[in-house]
């Protein structure tokens, strides 16, 4: 395992097009549910104890092989609105793209000629720290990051909100990102006995709600 690897996989600059979503952060500004940085703060912790636990355990449980098709759907049923649901295919098709070239590797090859429009981004995620040489944790950790550090850097964009405050924000919610990373873990090995149902099915229904306005919005900054 290289914990470098780790590093090339969270780092924002990485290709994988996550710079261009929100994370719903952009409908939540407009809603007025984001105004500052506390109100940012409690967006993100929502994300981290619901969608993010989600993607967590679904990257986890590829980097523990199980199968892809199986987790894809688990990952479907659970993403009911149909705007997000496209948002993370569009998403792990380019994050593949980006890990084939890093990182090649047969079982990428053979994902993304079982899913040529894309599978789902948490799902990619796993087989790419897979592929990485990397753990069910370490995947688990950048599930997370990327759960609350987007609509974070997308704040700074929509609100002006000063960059220090932004990542003050993520470093307070550092603490809870490792202690939900652990569930995500534990609940990808409980799936490796007892199938994907036993994967969390955490729910944020605004975050749906929001997701199917924004979809329709004229001018956006951000596709999701």
């Amino acid at each position: 395992m290289s914990r470098a690897a780790l590093l090339v996989l969270a780092d924002g600059r990485f290709p994988a097009g996550g710079h261009a979503h929100s994370g719903g952060a952009e409908a939540a500004v407009k809603a007025g549910r984001i105004t500052d940085a506390a109100s940012l703060e409690d967006f993100c912790r929502g994300r981290l104890h619901t969608t993010g636990l989600v993607a967590a355990s679904l990257a986890a449980a590829a980097v523990l092989g199980l199968p892809v098709g199986e987790l894809d759907a688990a990952a479907d049923a659970r993403t009911p609105s149909p705007a997000l649901r496209t948002a993370a295919r569009r998403l792990g098709r380019q994050l593949l793209r980006a890990a084939r070239a890093t990182w090649p590797n047969p079982e990428l090859d053979a994902l993304a000629q079982e899913f040529p429009k894309g599978a789902h981004q948490p799902v990619v995620l796993g087989l790419t720290a897979r592929a990485a040489g990397l753990e069910p944790l370490d995947a688990a950790h950048c599930a997370l990051y990327e759960s609350v550090s987007g609509p974070a850097s997308a704040t700074v964009r929509l609100l002006s909100l000063d960059p220090f405050d932004a990542t003050g924000v993520l470093a307070r919610l550092a603490p809870e990102l490792d202690r939900v990373a652990d569930r995500a873990v534990e609940a990808a090995r409980r799936a490796s006995a007892e199938g994907t149902g036993a994967l969390p099915a955490a729910s944020a229904p605004l975050l749906e709600i929001g997701a199917e306005g924004h979809a329709a919005w004229s001018v956006r900054l951000f596709a999701s």
